[in-house]
């Protein structure tokens, strides 16, 4: 088609893309193209701005590393990945759902760590906190041989990977529930953090006068055959910052009762106050895969 005016342009865009032979990849990718031409019209997106958007899309690129997925970052921050999430969990988001985003900050192979077993694997501030957990099936049924990973950043603000003050997976492990369905594990009260700033989300979240600060949690992934892999968040419940999440990760469903407690701890040498964490995670029968790491 030869183009006379801009109401010709989506309908030549769209009669290109029906070669394709991938029934799926058309269907996405008309929809990409009719919101994205509609928002240029109905904003009438001028070429200097244009410019703008296309130059803060190649430093998403140039700022995304081995140990920073600046992607992942842009798509929490605009609350893209929350909805995802929530459109393919809870029948679809229309009921309370355990599951959450992947974050920007799991590794794989984090190291096998029996229950009861510490996750602190450097020298790390904060008070302990004692988690004990358990998956079941929707009907209660506990799952054993469930593996769970966990991972938290250092009461710092940092995940090991962007603190070279900590040992290589701090903070990480990796648990397999028994056959109660249980994990337990030692590790230190989570606190919030802001999440990186000094690349293109940063000076998104500064035009948007936006703090860049995440309630305090722990990451959960649970991995079985034959059961849909539970991507999940457990949050501090008297952080001042559950409603303002930067990246919109918190549902009701997924505040944890971080209890405190003054009465000597369940290992000899923890003195003074501690934490205890429990928590139910549920998973569905589905299929059981791994997402792509977001960093190695």
């Amino acid at each position: 088609m030869i183009i006379d005016s801009e109401s010709q342009v989506t309908d030549a865009v769209f009669e290109a893309m029906e070669r394709s032979p991938n029934a799926r990849l058309t269907t996405i990718m008309k929809a990409l193209v009719r919101h994205a031409h509609a928002f240029a019209r109905e904003v009438q997106l001028s070429e200097e701005e244009f410019d703008v958007g296309i130059d803060f899309l190649n430093r998403i690129g140039k700022s995304t590393h081995d140990a920073h997925n600046e992607g992942i970052l842009f798509s929490d921050a605009i609350g893209f990945s929350t909805l995802i999430c929530l459109l393919n969990n809870g029948k679809h988001g229309a009921t309370e759902t355990a599951a959450a985003l992947l974050g920007p900050f799991w590794r794989m192979n984090s190291p096998t760590t029996a229950n009861g077993g510490s996750i602190v694997r450097s020298q790390t501030p904060g008070p302990v906190l004692f988690a004990n957990c358990r998956i079941t099936d929707t009907n209660g049924k506990p799952l054993q041989g469930v593996e769970v990973d966990v991972w938290q950043a250092s009461p710092v603000g940092l995940y090991e990977n962007q603190d070279s003050g900590q040992a290589d997976m701090n903070l990480r492990g990796k648990f397999v529930t028994d056959q109660d369905g249980r994990f337990w594990f030692r590790s230190v009260k989570p606190a919030g953090y802001p999440v990186p700033t000094d690349g293109p989300v940063g000076d998104l979240l500064r035009a948007q006068k936006r703090h860049p600060f995440r309630p305090a949690h722990l990451h959960f992934l649970a991995f079985k055959p034959g059961f849909k892999t539970l991507i999940t968040q457990v949050f501090v419940d008297d952080d001042e910052r559950l409603e303002t999440d930067v990246v919109f990760g918190v549902t009701s469903h997924l505040v944890g009762q971080y209890r405190r407690h003054d009465e000597p701890a369940p290992a000899a040498d923890v003195t003074g106050s501690w934490y205890s964490l429990d928590y139910d995670f549920v998973m569905e029968v589905g299929e059981a895969k791994l997402p792509t790491p977001p960093i190695k």
